[in-house]
């Protein structure tokens, strides 16, 4: 097979493989099998750039930020529907179908969910995506095209072949609530703030003028209509169009239907009223549209909307009530969240007593008092919220919030760092919220490689009391462990035993073990390869931290906060007293390797080296692993679903590359490297 041919094969396959996972939501191929043909794909365009077509798998993501985004004046307007939020509206919008139509029986409709994100246009010629546009003012929109090319929902290419020469689909780009949540957990977690709601965030990924930006974001696409194109061997109905873009390769929405007259259209939205909680996706409301297309003609159009077609929105998620109070939870991480009490309110379906405030910075921004009167919102079964404050009745006693200086749950200090949002109780290995996470931690595979106590059995160790701190794990009996469920004697053996090997390590483990804020292996392994002694480490100041590779003012106030704490102290020297030993010092880094001087960040899935072995062939090499991104990051190894890592080399300009390319330099340096 010709290089040409092995190209086409393969981008067929790919394109394949993305209808699969992206619009059926049924894959049938591995992930590394998937990775190893799109690498395949990069290697045979590298080396044949005259062969790359536009089209292409491979191209879904690239060129240079804009400065802003060019305008494109829609040929069919993208008009907004008219709303109906009550029976008899529904009932008027029918009757003046009818009318309009000079008929007294039934009209078929099609019945679609509304989607909750941004309308755009695809525009296709010959069957290849030429620009995607948002809607804007219904007459010009922006041309977003590079940014709707990352969205493997959308075809670049068209399948089956009759399709019109020219044509525009309609569709939203949204985004599903639990990439949603992930994307905020995210957002959380670096300090950064977060999306109100999943439209929200759908439209700012849609609108980044970076196309890289907007390819970490889990962005969808779902067509709803054709708007323009050569309407000869088209079907007559909008269903049927439906149904043929779904042959085409467009995501479609599973729930459409066809019903029949006034009784179809209430009994599609009271059905898609139940279920909506249920939907991967948010939804306000239903669409009804007029099936015939040659009728939708005849009926035409107001000067904003259709007259063969309306929106029948769904009540509104929110409901007020009062704030009673606000109460602090502490999370697993430490991390303090301030809930709001509130009085019972039903919405979204429950009844709701408490609502997230997410934190100190929220309260301040969105003015929240103890004793006002706040908007409350829930979505599904995502995590009551409140919203805003009703200012006008607000009353005179209402008390600002203050953060407690002190955790709730342990008394220890509650620190905040300069760039981050959140709050923590500092307690760290003594604290009773953080205690189970804090041992799972200390006994994972890269600390302390307890084998067999996993998540279940610190469940039950904890929640009886047994275990309090990691040095209580090392004060375990036979009996006290048979005695659990689901642990006989030989399972009881098994973990003694796990837990005596343990008992010999490195300080580089014993360090990150310790779960110390900040501080992951590579910087466990650089504080033990610079103070040489734990003690050394537990007397240094910040400014001596400082001194450290890869520790800055952040890392280095995480851990002279959790070495002043007392209990932290306590539990190391109950470890020390148990017996844990290791050898003072740490091997430095092997001198001239051809990585020496470089440092390296792996985020995502990588195809096929474990995240451990890629760190050990960079690290035999001479270079460096670093759990976060700076300006002093060489390079970034991402995987399949990188994060925000990716996205900060990305603002930083550091050099991002993935699992092959990583190899190749290995093996141009060093001779092939073996996964």
């Amino acid at each position: 097979m010709g290089v040409s041919e092995r190209l086409h094969s393969l981008r067929a396959e790919i394109e394949r493989y993305d209808h699969e996972y992206y619009v059926l939501d049924a894959p049938s191929i591995a992930d590394a099998d998937y990775d190893r043909l799109f690498r395949e794909l990069q290697a045979l365009e590298a080396e044949h750039p005259e062969l790359v077509s536009r089209d292409s798998p491979t191209q879904r993501v690239g060129g240079a930020p804009l400065a802003e985004f060019a305008a494109v004046t829609h040929a069919t307007a993208m008009l907004s529907l008219n709303n109906a939020f009550a029976d008899d509206e529904v009932a008027a919008f029918d009757r003046r179908v009818r009318e309009g139509l000079a008929t007294d029986g039934e009209v078929d409709y099609s019945a679609e969910p509304k989607f909750d994100g941004l309308a755009v246009g695809l525009s296709y010629a010959k069957g290849i995506l030429v620009c995607g546009a948002t809607r804007g003012d219904g007459s010009t929109g922006e041309n977003v095209t590079a940014n709707l090319r990352t969205l493997r929902s959308v075809p670049l290419r068209l399948r089956a072949s009759d399709w019109p020469a020219a044509l525009e689909v309609r569709g939203e780009v949204l985004m599903w609530r639990s990439d949603f949540e992930r994307l905020n957990a995210r957002q959380r977690e670096k300090g950064e703030k977060e999306f109100v709601n999943p439209r929200n965030a759908a439209a700012g990924g849609l609108r980044q003028l970076d196309p890289r930006i907007t390819a970490q974001r889990p962005l969808r696409f779902f067509a709803y209509g054709i708007a323009s194109g050569e309407r000869a061997g088209l079907p007559a109905t909008h269903s049927a169009q439906l149904d043929q873009l779904e042959r085409w390769g467009f995501p479609v929405a599973r729930e459409r239907r066809r019903v029949t007259g006034l009784a179809g259209l209430l009994a599609y939205y009271a059905d898609m009223g139940s279920r909506r909680a249920s939907l991967p996706y948010d939804i306000d409301g239903v669409v009804y549209k007029l099936d015939d297309l040659a009728a939708q003609e005849r009926l035409g159009f107001l000067s904003r909307a259709p007259r063969f077609a309306v929106a029948h929105k769904f009540p509104a998620e929110e409901a007020v009530t009062e704030l009673l109070d606000i109460s602090i939870q502490v999370g697993r991480t430490g991390a303090l969240t301030p809930v709001a009490r509130l009085a019972p309110v039903f919405v979204g379906g429950v009844t709701v007593n408490n609502a997230t405030l997410h934190n100190e910075d929220e309260i301040r921004r969105k003015n929240v008092r103890i004793g006002d009167v706040v908007v409350v919102r829930r979505a599904g079964d995502v995590i009551p919220e409140v919203v805003r404050v009703v200012p006008d009745r607000r009353p005179a006693g209402a008390r600002e919030f203050v953060m407690p200086t002190s955790c709730p749950v342990c008394g220890s200090r509650v620190v905040r760092s300069a760039d981050e949002a959140v709050a923590r109780c500092s307690g760290g290995l003594y604290c009773p919220a953080q205690r189970k996470q804090a041992l799972l931690h200390f006994a994972s595979r890269r600390a302390l490689d307890i084998e067999g106590l996993g998540d279940k059995l610190v469940e039950q160790l904890v929640d009886s009391a047994i275990v309090r701190t990691p040095g209580d794990l090392y004060r375990l009996g036979l009996l006290a462990l048979a005695s659990l469920e689901r642990m006989a004697d030989k399972s009881a053996g098994n973990l003694l035993a796990a837990i005596e090997r343990s008992k010999r390590t490195t300080l580089a483990r014993f360090i990150f073990a310790l779960g110390i804020r900040n501080v992951g292996e590579a910087t466990a392994r650089e504080l033990a390869r610079h103070f040489g002694s734990l003690d050394r480490l537990l007397a240094a100041d910040e400014d001596s931290l400082r001194q450290v590779p890869d520790v800055g003012p952040t890392v280095a106030q995480s851990i002279r906060q959790f070495c002043s704490e007392p209990h932290n102290l306590e539990v190391i020297e109950q470890l020390r007293a148990a017996g844990l030993v290791w050898s003072e010092g740490e091997p430095a880094v092997p001198a001239g390797g051809v990585f020496a001087g470089q440092v390296f960040v792996l985020t995502g899935t990588l195809p096929s080296l474990t995240r451990e072995a890629a760190k050990a062939m960079i690290e035999a090499a001479g270079g460096k692993v670093s759990g976060s991104v700076s300006k002093k990051t060489s390079f970034v190894v991402a995987g399949a679903e990188a994060g925000s890592k990716l996205e900060r080399a990305l603002q930083l300009g550091v050099q991002v590359i993935d699992e092959g390319q990583l190899l190749g330099l290995l093996e141009q340096t060093m001779g092939p490297s073996t996964p």
